[in-house]
């Protein structure tokens, strides 16, 4: 596996496997790899000629108060899952090449990252969609794969792409969960045992909404309800979850506020499981 260290040197790679007609994948991550990540990778071997992973923890989506300092941080064994995994080539560059002394364009995220995540992350989708297009203008590969597990995320950047005629395929790939349903998450390893078991109560209650739905229950705010009072343990304080920011319905595509399930939905969750935020989501 090759590792790419600078922007001309990645660039390089990706043109020449273009010149020799090659179908480019890229999968960016921030490293502290699992299997969801590999899934992402395993999935472009199938659409792509070479696949090329990116490891990059990118400052300016966390907030001031946020995890950066202390987000896991496993470069080498990373190198060695992607490596095992057949992945061509992997581009770690350093925050300075990213971001050097003067960098001041970012990118206005499109109209889909206002609500959720960008009401209680304000800045998060401009450090989001800035190092996605930085990547897409170093990488200018065929295909990008993102996890449908940061759902937002994956609209805001197929929405940009749309809008700003960027030439990628972004492919959505489904969720990958451990075998009791937690969503895989790099941040699952702050969670000690007791937490991790309350963390289940996210996926349990994005399950039984989805049942309901199935059921025949069209009404979003009696869904929403159900949806809070499972999150905090039906009253059980030992099953409760420690913040809900939000665990609400909305339109599928557009992520606006729906008031029945008419159309195509999606449930999403963000609670706080100790010190620990985590998301996840259905689609309805």
């Amino acid at each position: 596996m090759d590792r790419l260290e600078t922007p001309e040197a990645a660039r390089d790679y990706v043109l020449s496997a273009r010149g020799k007609g090659q179908r480019v994948g890229i999968v960016p991550t921030m490293g502290a790899l699992h299997q969801g990540h590999l899934s992402l990778a395993a999935e472009s071997q199938k659409h792509c000629d070479a696949t090329i992973a990116t490891i990059f923890v990118n400052p300016t989506q966390f907030a001031p108060h946020e995890d950066l300092q202390k987000y896991p941080r496993t470069l080498e064994q990373d190198c060695q899952q992607l490596e095992s995994q057949g992945v061509a080539a992997v581009f770690v560059p350093e925050t300075s090449m990213i971001y050097p002394p003067g960098f001041s364009t970012y990118v206005q995220p499109p109209a889909v990252a206002a609500s959720l995540e960008g009401e209680f992350r304000p800045d998060h989708f401009r450090g989001v969609a800035t190092i996605v297009m930085k990547l897409f203008q170093i990488l200018p590969a065929t295909h990008a794969f993102f996890g449908r597990k940061d759902y937002q995320q994956l609209k805001v950047i197929e929405a940009m792409v749309r809008d700003l005629n960027v030439g990628i395929n972004v492919v959505a790939c489904d969720t990958v969960r451990e075998p009791d349903g937690l969503a895989l998450s790099s941040r699952n390893r702050y969670l000690d045992p007791q937490q991790r078991q309350t963390a289940l109560q996210i996926f349990g209650a994005l399950q039984n909404t989805q049942q309901r739905v199935q059921a025949g229950e069209t009404n979003v705010a009696a869904l929403e309800r159900e949806m809070h009072c499972e999150l905090l343990g039906g009253g059980e304080a030992a099953k409760s979850v420690d913040k809900i920011d939000y665990a609400t319905i909305v339109d599928a595509e557009s992520l606006a506020p729906m008031e029945q399930i008419d159309r195509p939905a999606v449930a999403l969750i963000a609670a706080f499981v100790g010190q620990t935020r985590l998301i996840d989501n259905q689609l309805l």
